[in-house]
């Protein structure tokens, strides 16, 4: 389970690379729009035993908790192609005692087109019961260090995240 080093710095978000597949497309090359949950669950499973040492099983062995979705939002900006590289990256940006919200985006490689964007709300629940519990100490501790700060999730608007992160985008240099 998680345990905060003092002496380390903890990122807040987490970044994956990976290629699009041909069997994750439709007919006209697009990633289908299901298989991006794949693509963004997989690369935030990664990130997140690599970077905290943490992973999700360890929740259903040691407290027999898990985090069950509660609600999507997704915004399809822009196609990810048949064997383009792109970037995914996420991060926790809301917290409380029993759910977690979870952003998520996929650019090009370059990480200068914004591709998708997905907001994932959780709730924290027993396994046994699998009704919903309060955050077990040690999985407040983790999120406590990898929530990015300074979020106004209560004021935050969708749209506006997604023009936000378009903005945060590095501008593709004219040659």
């Amino acid at each position: 389970m998680f345990k905060r080093d003092p002496n380390r710095i903890y990122p807040t978000e987490t970044e994956s690379r990976a290629i699009i597949r041909f069997q994750d497309c439709d007919p006209l090359q697009h990633l289908n729009n299901s298989k991006y949950f794949d693509y963004y669950f997989n690369a935030r499973e990664d990130q997140v035993a690599k970077l905290y040492d943490f992973n999700p099983g360890q929740l259903f062995r040691e407290f027999k908790t898990s985090w069950v979705v509660y609600q999507h939002q997704i915004a399809y900006v822009r196609p990810a192609l048949v064997s383009e590289w792109v970037r995914i990256m996420s991060r926790v940006i809301f917290y409380d005692e029993d759910t977690l919200v979870t952003e998520f985006y996929m650019t090009d490689d370059a990480k200068s087109q914004l591709k998708n964007v997905l907001w994932m709300t959780s709730k924290y629940v027993s396994v046994e019961t699998g009704k919903r519990i309060s955050h077990h100490p040690a999985v407040m501790e983790l999120l406590d260090t990898i929530v990015v700060p300074n979020v106004d999730f209560a004021s935050l608007q969708f749209n506006e995240r997604i023009r936000h992160i378009k903005q945060q985008l590095q501008p593709v240099a004219s040659i």
